[in-house]
């Protein structure tokens, strides 16, 4: 019974001292916003697909000289680059490279590959933000 008081003061005590401490503006998360749109990178309104939605998420990994087929998206992406630069050929639309820290929604229904022209290599943050049995990546022959 002694011991209760004791473990109430000390439970008091803690909540005092951390308290403080979880509210001090250096402890406080950050906000960078990265990207706020509608629209891919090539201008094209954003559309979702239609069924239970599904997320993937997934760093992908370039190597020099490394690149993709040529396809378009079922669902939004959004990429962030983490490492490096890639170039994508939009085709008619032009050729873009995005470079460490930029952020982008691709594009969806123009056809595009990518590619690492650099002699480093290149990660990118991807998120798919699809629906179940919709693909996220459609080749184009």
């Amino acid at each position: 019974m002694l011991r209760r008081p004791y473990l109430s003061a000390f439970v008091v005590a803690v909540a005092f001292l951390v308290s403080p401490r979880l509210a001090s503006a250096e402890e406080k998360p950050v906000v960078v916003p990265l990207l706020s749109t509608g629209m891919t990178t090539v201008g094209e309104p954003l559309h979702y697909p239609a069924g239970p939605p599904h997320v993937t998420a997934a760093i992908v990994t370039f190597p020099p000289g490394a690149k993709t087929a040529l396809h378009r998206h079922g669902v939004p992406m959004f990429a962030y680059i983490l490492e490096g630069e890639v170039t994508v050929d939009y085709g008619d639309r032009g050729k873009r490279t995005y470079h460490q820290g930029d952020a982008l929604i691709e594009a969806m229904d123009v056809p595009h590959f990518g590619a690492d022209i650099g002699s480093q290599p290149v990660r990118i943050l991807v998120v798919n933000m699809g629906a179940e049995g919709v693909a996220e990546m459609i080749p184009v022959k």
